[in-house]
């Protein structure tokens, strides 16, 4: 997938706020195989303007309750990727979907997952072989608490779903702060 700089981004943007061209017509102009990344560009910008644009410079991480509750709104209202994306402040609209494929195939314990490679503490490097082994099997005390914890996230989304579908106005309404609080801080 080729990156586009800022500028690129931006200068296609304003052609076609311009209204000279459509979406396919820039694409074609400036050699690019699809036109619906222009489209997105545009709605980002539409949205959250040249900032929506611009490049993250860390990765943030969001709370499993935060994506849960975005798959929920799409759920609910039916809307696509990029509308939900830009609905919560998101302007990759690929992670919603990644988050969609990861729930669908594992459940909410799935959102938790970090990508890529665990970083090695001082203590594992040291460790060895033989205790990381030893790491992998849980006790049954450590199952059940696991087992536990899950049941009641799973308690706490479904109230939290079920007070959203008695008031979605309201329930967005009251948690619209969180969820841009939430999207700005990484969470460990």
């Amino acid at each position: 997938m080729a990156k586009y700089s800022e500028g690129f981004k931006l200068m296609l943007v304003k052609e076609y706020l311009e209204g000279k061209l459509g979406y396919r017509l820039l694409a074609q102009k400036h050699n690019m195989k699809d036109h619906t990344r222009i489209m997105r560009w545009v709605k980002v910008y539409e949205k959250l303007g040249e900032k929506g644009l611009m490049k993250k410079k860390s990765k943030e991480t969001y709370s499993v309750q935060f994506k849960l509750d975005v798959l929920s709104f799409m759920k609910r209202t039916g809307s696509s990727e990029v509308d939900t994306a830009l609905h919560f402040g998101l302007t990759n609209p690929s992670m919603v979907a990644s988050w969609k494929k990861a729930y669908l195939e594992g459940g909410a314990e799935a959102l938790d997952r970090s990508k890529g490679r665990p970083s090695m503490s001082d203590k594992a490097k040291n460790s060895g072989n033989k205790k990381s082994t030893e790491k992998k099997e849980l006790t049954y005390e450590q199952k059940l608490e696991r087992d536990n914890e899950l049941l009641r996230l799973e308690v706490e989304y479904l109230k939290k779903l079920r007070a959203f579908q008695m008031d979605p106005e309201g329930y967005l309404e009251k948690h619209k702060q969180r969820y841009h609080s939430n999207s700005k801080k990484p969470s460990n």
